[in-house]
């Protein structure tokens, strides 16, 4: 069986130092937001040449605390796409903000720049661009869009660790604030759940510190109504030890995609775009067929992914948020969209081997 993911072969180079670290934080008794959090918290915003890092318990409060810490008005509006985890509008809403929905471009996993121009109105603050499977949205164009508007850009770089703009300029510094999750899927993750926000503004650093921590700064003093999301220092261990090697399991991840790119050659299975300096999160191709597809796979012992069965819109949850609105593009991506392998030690045998079936796919 050929694994979608195997984490333990990525990291097990790693194993014996970060449990050499993990038992110094056992014997200074350093559990919660302490020294090896703060050395974690500089290594990413170096890494993301962003001034500030603010770790974090997950990926959705990380967005949540970034949406608060803007105290804006109840029910502003945030565009969002339509295609993304729920997490993305859980935060929203989450945040007592209104969730506003753009369809992504045809073929690709992105925000449609075209139709946010068309839903941007007065009740807009916030728009959050989604570099989904690590594919960049172009920051730049948003910016002139909402230039002189008060509108923030806050992307959610869940997906993109390590992935650049056109400009070869990384996320985690292209927006206002940026948020991660450190799930232990993610191209850099945890042994647990983790999250992180990157920002170059102080005022609003400032403001997450506290509300990642019961809204304190100082002990039994507490300013805001905060949130209980503080990044334990054993995750930290975990991450500040994992960072050293994520440029190059990207890398390898950017090398299988070159040979999904131009080896795999079937009528049957459509390929994505990508962005010029996408990390590979996911590779995610088109099967009209689908169902019979997954068969193929299964009987061919490769593992597979959903990202995701289902737009936002389409979730139950949101039935009473969206009524009757279509967005076609992330519809189809819904229904016919499956994820193959790309664990970054994937070996040139089971490559081939993927390649192979999926090109005699009938």
């Amino acid at each position: 069986m050929i694994k979608f993911l195997d984490i333990f072969n990525q990291d097990k180079n790693l194993h014996l130092s970060i449990i050499r670290d993990i038992k110094k934080t056992f014997e200074n008794g350093d559990f919660i937001l302490g020294n090896s959090v703060s050395k974690f918290e500089n290594k990413f915003s170096n890494f993301c040449s962003s001034k500030f890092a603010i770790g974090c318990a997950n990926g959705t409060d990380a967005l949540t605390i970034a949406l608060k810490s803007l105290n804006l008005k109840k029910n502003s509006e945030v565009i969002i796409p339509a295609m993304t985890y729920c997490s993305t509008a859980f935060s929203v809403i989450n945040a007592n903000l209104k969730p506003v929905l753009v369809d992504i471009e045809y073929m690709k996993s992105t925000m449609d720049i075209k139709q946010l121009k068309k839903k941007i109105n007065k009740k807009t603050k916030v728009i959050i661009p989604v570099h989904l499977y690590g594919s960049v949205v172009n920051i730049d164009e948003i910016r002139k869009i909402v230039k002189n508007k008060n509108i923030y850009i806050v992307d959610d770089c869940a997906q993109a660790h390590g992935a650049k703009d056109k400009n070869g300029k990384k996320v985690g510094s292209l927006a206002d604030i940026s948020t991660f999750s450190l799930y232990p899927g993610k191209n850099l993750g945890a042994y647990g759940d983790a999250g992180i926000i990157t920002t170059n503004n102080k005022r609003y650093y400032l403001i997450m510190r506290k509300l990642r921590n019961l809204g304190s700064e100082k002990k039994f003093e507490h300013d805001l109504v905060g949130m209980n999301s503080r990044l334990d220092s054993i995750q930290a261990v975990i991450l500040y030890h994992k960072i050293k090697q994520l440029q190059n399991l990207n890398l390898k991840r950017k090398k299988i995609a070159y040979f999904y790119d131009t080896k795999i050659n079937n009528k049957k299975i459509k390929k994505i775009q990508y962005s010029k300096f996408s990390v590979y999160h996911q590779y995610v191709i088109l099967v009209d067929e689908r169902n019979k597809f997954i068969k193929y796979l299964q009987k061919s012992k490769i593992q597979y992914g959903f990202h995701y069965p289902f737009a936002i819109h389409q979730l139950k949850v949101f039935k009473n948020y969206f009524k009757g609105e279509k967005f076609p593009n992330a519809e189809i991506l819904s229904k016919n969209g499956i994820s193959i392998p790309i664990d970054p030690n994937l070996t040139k045998k089971e490559i081939s081997f993927i390649i192979n079936k999926l090109n005699n796919f009938k």
